[in-house]
C-alpha cells in the first residue's frame, strides 16, 4: 500500500510540489496533452491553482483527483511523475 498524501503547492504552470506521509516527495507536471475530459478544467490557471490534498489524494474542485498509487511509484522511482 502507498502512503497518503499529505502536502501538495503549485509551483509552476501544470506542475506542482508532493509529499506523502512517509516523507517521499517530487514533482507532478502535466502536460497540456493530458487535459482533456475531466481534466480539461486544469488548463485554467485559476483552477489548477485550487490543487488541495483530501484523504490522502490530490483534488481540485469539480471531482478532479490524482489517484497517489502510480505518483508515488514514479517519484519514488525517479522524483518525478509526468502525465502526458
Amino acid at each position: 500500500m502507498n502512503p497518503d498524501v499529505v502536502e501538495v503547492r503549485v509551483h509552476a504552470p501544470l506542475s506542482f510540489f508532493v509529499r506523502f506521509a512517509d516523507g517521499v516527495c517530487g514533482t507532478v507536471r502535466l502536460a497540456e496533452s493530458h487535459l482533456t475530459g475531466v481534466f480539461a478544467a486544469l488548463a485554467d490557471p485559476a483552477v489548477f491553482q485550487q490543487v488541495r490534498v483530501v484523504d490522502g489524494f490530490v483534488t481540485w474542485p469539480g471531482d478532479i483527483d490524482l489517484a497517489p498509487d502510480a505518483m508515488y511509484a514514479a517519484i519514488r522511482a525517479s522524483g518525478e511523475w509526468r502525465l502526458t
